[in-house]
């Protein structure tokens, strides 16, 4: 019997296009894992790691849906095939249970987790770049522009914050914080 299983990272992500694969692959069962990151706990990954059974086939999309690293993919596949069971990573192949299929599956790992940890690298260090420019802003954009804020910044010459809120729309503690930040630019 084919077990599929597929896995998105966030509950933004679909998986759609996964279990059409291992639909179109005659997956029979097929369970699905949203929003695990980087955890390691995948209650859906184990359920069916108890289903199979020797002679059964796990079939998953990709190698990075089947394992975080390169130990924890060796490890599995290891596992699966002492209990008789076959792996198939559909953008690799049939993984075979022989030394030149093992070596080219720990190869493969390998060079996912180490791809894996460039993009966390590489993230990393634009961030830090980013965050020499005097205009980096981390985390979400702000609401309003500078304009607007210094439009209501001067109405607040002749009117209450409680006015100016119901004048612009902004509310009274940002205004007071970016008051302050201007303040603290002078």
């Amino acid at each position: 019997m084919k077990f599929g299983y597929a896995r998105v990272s966030t509950l933004a992500q679909d998986l759609d296009v996964q279990i059409q694969a291992l639909q179109v692959e005659g997956c029979e069962v097929i369970y699905k894992e949203k929003f695990t990151g980087t955890k390691t706990d995948r209650p859906e990954f184990n359920k069916v790691l108890e289903a199979l059974q020797e002679g059964d086939t796990l079939v998953v999309t990709k190698l990075d849906r089947f394992a975080r690293s390169a130990v924890e993919g060796i490890q599995t596949v290891k596992a699966l095939f002492a209990s008789g069971v076959k792996v198939h990573i559909l953008n690799m192949g049939l993984v075979e249970n022989t030394p030149t299929g093992r070596l080219i599956f720990n190869i493969l790992s390998s060079f996912a987790e180490f791809e894996r940890d460039m993009i966390v690298e590489r993230t990393q260090e634009g961030k830090a770049l980013a965050k020499l420019r005097d205009d980096f802003r981390e985390g979400r954009p702000r609401k309003h522009s500078k304009q607007q804020i210094l439009h209501a910044i001067e109405l607040l010459k002749s009117n209450t914050y409680k006015e100016v809120e119901e004048m612009t729309g902004i509310k009274k503690r940002t205004l007071i914080n970016r008051k302050n930040e201007l303040k603290a630019k002078q």
